[in-house]
Order: C-alpha cells, then structure tokens, then sequence
C-alpha cells in the first residue's frame, strides 16, 4: 500500500516523487520502473551533459518555445519556471551554468550529476524505486468509487494506492491504458527531427554552419535534385517558416532553424510522409531585388575578378563555390562577362534556393514527440485529470512538446512540481 505511485522512472517521475516526499514527508511514495535502469533518458539528454533549462525566466516568453501547450504552461510557469529549477539544483550541491545560447548545464558537464542528485534524493526522502516493474493496468480499486485509490498491476505483484501520478512520456502502452480510463489519446508524431536532402549544392560541404531563413511549401517538385536553376513549381502560401543557424550534415539539414520548422511542423510534416519543398535564403537580412543590384554592382566595381574565387557576400565560402556552380557559372567567368541570367540565377540561388526533402532523421539523442493525453482532459492548476480523479501527469505523457534547449525539461520539472503541491496538500 502506497499513498502514491509514480509510474516511470525518468527525469519528470523521480523529479515529482522527490517534491512529494519534502513537501508532505507522511506520504509513502513509490517509482515503479519498467526498465533495469532508471533515468536513462537523462544518461544521454544534451550530448551526455544534460540541459536541464533555459534561461529564459519570463513565463510570458518561454511559452513561445512550445508549440504544443504554450497556452496551458503560461499559468505553471508562473508557479515553477526556470529560476526554481536552477535553485533546486544548486541547493542539492549541483551548481549549473548558462552557456552564450541560453541553454543551462551542470557545471561538471556531465549527466550524471543530475542522476546522483535525484537517486541521493530519492533515498534520503525514503521513496522507493522498484526496476523492471512494467505496469500492464491500471484500474480504481473500487469501481464506482475513485476516492479509494487504484489498484496498479504488474507482474511481480498488485500494487494499492491513493493516487497515480503518470510520467512515461510517449509510451503506447500506458496511453492505451489511459484510454482505458476514458481519456483521449493525440496520436504521437516525431519532433525535433533533422532533413533528409540529397542534392549536389550541399553533398560535399557537410558541417558547414550559416545563418539562413528556411521556408516549407506545400508542394514537391517534379526533380528530385534542383540544381542548375531555380524551378518555379513552388509559388504556393508558406506553410512554416524560421530563421536561425543552419547546419549542413551528410545526411541534409539540421541546425535551430531546421528543429524550429519540425517542432513546429511536426503533424504537419507527418502527413506528407516527409517529402516536402524548403526554399532556404542564404541572406535573411537582404530581400532578392537587392541582391540582385548588389552582384550588378560588383560587376561594375571588380570586372576582372573572377566570379568563383571572389566571395562578396557574408556566407561560408564553400557553400558560396557551390551556388555559383548551381547558378551556371563557370569557374572561369569573370565578373565583366556574367550574363544578366548568370546573375538572376546566383541571385535567386542565394535568396530563394530550393531543396527537395526526402524523409527526416532523429536529431541526436533527442526522442521526442508531439501528441498525447489531449490537453484540454488536463486540469493545469493541478495537472490532476479532468476524467479520472486522483489521476496526474507529469512530463511529455501529455500533448506538450517544445524545441530543443531545455525546454521539455523544464515542462517535466513544472508539472511534477505542479502535481506534488496537489499531492501533498491533499495528503
């Protein structure tokens, strides 16, 4: 018998046992783990060094970083944000420090820091961590009366309890499971992905990094390579856009501005199987007419220069080689005899290049996804469920997702903090 029972042992379970047991130090509180390690994602999150935020302290703004809940995490986050979890850690002898792009770490750069913190804690507070326990039901122990707890079932014994708080993140059997208790399941997508692309401008430039804003269109091209000339197939409305660092892998494209577009994007792009049109403007900060002036301009200002060697514009040079190349310029033209359809297409090369993509790839150690307990079955003043009394959620079980940067950690922190203060007050 157990006043509570946590089911799953990673970064938001252990982190809502721990803020039950100090906040309510009455209640038996118990983890039950379906795996023979816990905090496994936590071993691997941020390359190994664990980012457990960000420093963006405005509930206002850091809503802005989920596109899945920015609405309902307004009000927590006014009740738990980022200074609260930097504060937890650091007063358990964990200090961390924020790196130039807002993302926070562990001072030591390592994991396992913030896993000694949670298994130090979670013995110190007496709550019990039980390992290859997977739960097959979950069920009231009284049919037609909630307030006597749950009976929670797993193969090496029933457990009973007053209440359950679930954090398992995106496991399909425990959603089925809550669908069994009448709640409503977001079908699960992959976010935080990377773009499969293949085509001759980016094949040979891999970890090449440039600054670039990258639009989704609705329709595929007829090639499967544009290369030479820019195609005019895709003139249709937007569907996503974002502007940030872009990275250039062996696989297609990653970097912030491409995870924005597949978090943002992401049910989106799962309906199109992942075949898709971006059309990337190497230089966010100029519109194509200008660009076009400009390169006449030069033409005027360096004719005896040749077009290929003489990198004139703020982007990494190999990539710059490869755009003249795709804009029909040979490596021997000199900028006196470019034609005016020579510099058209370097022009559109550089502002509007298109980009067929063909299928994604997970971004590192990052499995996350978008869907979920359905938000509005979510009672966020208590993350209690709206359908099943004395049932609660923690973590990315529900329909919240946010882009990479700390972000889907700080939700698991606030919703298990949010439901240990129901919790414990309730006792």
């Amino acid at each position: 018998m157990f006043d509570v029972i946590i089911i799953g042992g990673g970064a938001a379970g252990f982190f809502t046992a721990i803020q039950i047991a100090e906040q309510n130090s009455d209640l038996k509180v118990a983890i039950l783990e379906r795996g023979k390690t816990v905090l496994a994602k936590v071993k691997v999150s941020g390359g190994g060094r664990c980012n457990v935020t960000h420093a963006e302290f405005n509930p206002a703004d850091l809503v802005l970083n989920y596109p899945r809940g920015e609405k309902e995490l307004l009000g927590p986050f006014h009740t738990f944000c980022t200074g609260d979890t930097m504060a937890f850690f650091e007063e358990r002898g964990v200090p961390l420090k924020i790196e130039e792009d807002g993302r926070i770490f562990p001072q030591s750069d390592s994991s396992q820091s913030i896993i000694d913190c949670f298994i130090n804690e979670t013995e110190r507070l007496g709550i019990k961590v039980m390992k290859l326990c997977p739960v097959s039901n979950i069920s009231y122990a009284v049919t037609d009366n909630p307030d006597l707890g749950f009976l929670v079932t797993t193969p090496k014994k029933e457990f009973q309890t007053k209440k359950v708080v679930v954090a398992t993140g995106s496991n399909p059997k425990i959603w089925n499971l809550l669908e069994g208790l009448g709640h409503t399941i977001i079908p699960p997508v992959p976010s935080l992905f990377t773009f499969n692309i293949k085509d001759s401008r980016i094949t040979d430039i891999p970890g090449v990094s440039t600054t670039a804003r990258v639009t989704v269109f609705a329709s595929k091209s007829n090639t499967t390579e544009l290369s030479s000339k820019i195609k005019t197939a895709v003139r249709k409305k937007p569907l996503l856009e974002a502007e940030g660092p872009l990275l250039i892998t062996h696989w297609g494209m990653s970097g912030p501005a491409i995870l924005k577009l597949s978090a943002w994007g992401a049910t989106l792009l799962h309906s199109k199987n992942y075949q898709f049109v971006v059309q990337v403007n190497w230089l966010p900060d100029m519109v194509p007419g200008a660009v076009l002036e400009y390169l006449s301009s030069v033409k005027e200002t360096d004719p005896k220069k040749t077009i290929l060697r003489t990198k004139i514009l703020d982007i990494p040079r190999r990539l710059w080689v490869n755009l003249v190349k795709a804009a029909d310029i040979d490596e021997t033209v000199k900028w006196a005899g470019a034609t005016k359809t020579q510099l058209q297409n370097l022009a559109d090369q550089l502002t509007e290049s298109e980009f067929s993509v063909n299928g994604k790839s997970t971004f590192k150690e990052e499995f996350v996804t978008a869907g979920g307990i359905d938000l509005k079955e979510v009672n966020f003043k208590t993350y209690e469920s709206k359908i099943a009394k004395n049932l609660y959620f923690a973590g990315e079980v529900i329909n919240v997702d946010a882009i990479t940067g700390g972000f889907n950690f700080q939700n698991a922190w606030t919703g298990g903090f949010m439901a240990a203060q129901a919790i414990s007050k309730l006792g």
